[in-house]
């Protein structure tokens, strides 16, 4: 039987986003500031430093060990034609009850001490920025007015350096500053009043982590942030009025010292990923007792791995409108049990609270007790916001502990 492909887009898409993901995850160990590549993911003149073993590669080297007989006895089994010589032993389970309840004793024991949440886009839906991938709504869905030949070239750095108007054009838009931070942020913070929060990953470039205020050092903006700029060419670095001054008047910023194109320090398809990232992967997930997965498809890497880098006794928690970062089952069956998020029958410790990523903050903050004091919180600094303008102004680094006078002063939003 032949298969004919009415159209060939789909499957050049798909290889092309795969090729380039799987070279971003390789390009983790050597990352340079945003921008600051050769448009292939590339760094330049940076050094390379000392990274735990790559997942994907030792991933594919089990997944070539496979064999076409073992494939067919893992099928028999599940359709029931095959039964085992010797009993599979039974996973002992993380958490008493695999449950947001479960969840919730584990958060309340003393044992749990460093959280890491890693947070997409759906924990800014709610303030007005839309997502990348929803139908209709999603920012790729409405991209048609910028002509481009995939809505992802708007963040491709080869096709931003050919034609950089549209991405600044959308800049205007989804200029940080325009905005306040959700109650899934202010979740966050609290997390961080309590002093549970290890670290807090985030894809967005919104700045509302800071609005929330969440402290500079507990913040990794893994996909780089609108606070900074460079020119492209001599490396020349901007704050964040130069550029907003020129993107609110439909100008693309250039360089004062050379011709070329001053570009926010957000990172684009074909960059690496900023040193911060890679510093603090190296320190914090083997401390981490409880990760909370917000509003992210998982779908982009190297951030959509984080969650296997955890240790395996560590509780994983996913707030998402659907389910997400689960891989398949057959390759769990060979050991492969830190291959993504699991949420069958089979689950030891990984559970799904589905719905918008405000109402499962909400709901956790309910169950641990926290529920009024998280409501009290978003309506205090919503206020706040509104009565000092910050709403609209950009929102800027919140000092860390040691940055503060004493032990005595708030932190100055």
């Amino acid at each position: 039987m032949r298969v004919v492909y009415l159209s060939e887009r789909p499957w050049r898409y798909w290889t092309k986003v795969s090729s380039r993901n799987l070279i971003n995850f390789r390009k983790m160990s050597a990352n340079s500031p945003p921008g600051k590549s050769d448009g292939i993911g590339h760094p330049v003149d940076s050094a390379v430093s000392a990274v735990p073993p790559n997942p994907v590669e030792s991933l594919g080297a089990r997944i070539r060990d496979l064999d076409v007989d073992s494939i067919r006895r893992y099928l028999a089994q599940k359709l029931g034609f095959y039964e085992p010589s010797e009993p599979i032993a039974q996973v002992e389970k993380v958490l008493d009850e695999v449950s947001l309840d479960g969840i919730v004793k584990w958060i309340k024991n003393v044992r749990c001490k460093n959280i890491i949440t890693l947070a997409g886009a759906g924990i800014s839906t709610s303030a007005g920025i839309p997502d990348f991938r929803s139908p209709e709504t999603g920012l790729y869905h409405n991209l048609q007015k910028y002509n481009l030949p995939e809505p992802q070239a708007i963040f491709e750095i080869n096709f931003f350096r050919q034609n950089p108007k549209p991405f600044f054009t959308l800049a205007k838009e989804l200029f940080p500053g325009s905005f306040k931070p959700t109650l899934s942020h202010y979740f966050i913070k609290l997390l961080h009043d309590k002093g549970l929060l290890l670290r807090h990953y985030t894809q967005n470039i919104d700045t509302l982590e800071r609005g929330a205020g969440i402290p500079e050092d507990k913040i990794v903006e893994a996909h780089g942030t609108f606070y900074t700029s460079h020119c492209l060419d001599c490396r020349k670095e901007y704050g964040l009025d130069f550029v907003k001054e020129r993107i609110f008047a439909d100008q693309i910023p250039i360089c004062t010292e050379c011709p070329g194109v001053v570009k926010p320090d957000i990172v684009f398809f074909g960059e690496s990923l900023p040193e911060r990232f890679q510093q603090c992967l190296q320190e914090d997930f083997q401390q981490c007792d409880m990760l909370i997965i917000m509003g992210s498809s998982l779908e982009v890497q190297p951030f959509a791995s984080l969650i296997d880098m955890v240790p395996e006794w560590c509780p994983r928690l996913l707030i998402n409108r659907e389910r997400a970062g689960v891989r398949s089952p057959l390759l769990r069956l060979w050991g492969l049990m830190g291959g993504g998020l699991q949420f069958d029958e089979d689950a030891i410790r990984d559970v799904a609270r589905l719905g918008d990523c405000d109402d499962g903050c909400q709901d956790l903050a309910d169950r641990l007790g926290w529920g009024d004091e998280l409501r009290a919180l978003v309506a205090r600094e919503h206020e706040r916001l509104d009565l000092e303008g910050r709403a609209t102004a950009p929102h800027v680094p919140v000092p860390t502990a040691v940055d503060l006078p004493g032990p005595s002063i708030e932190p100055k939003l």
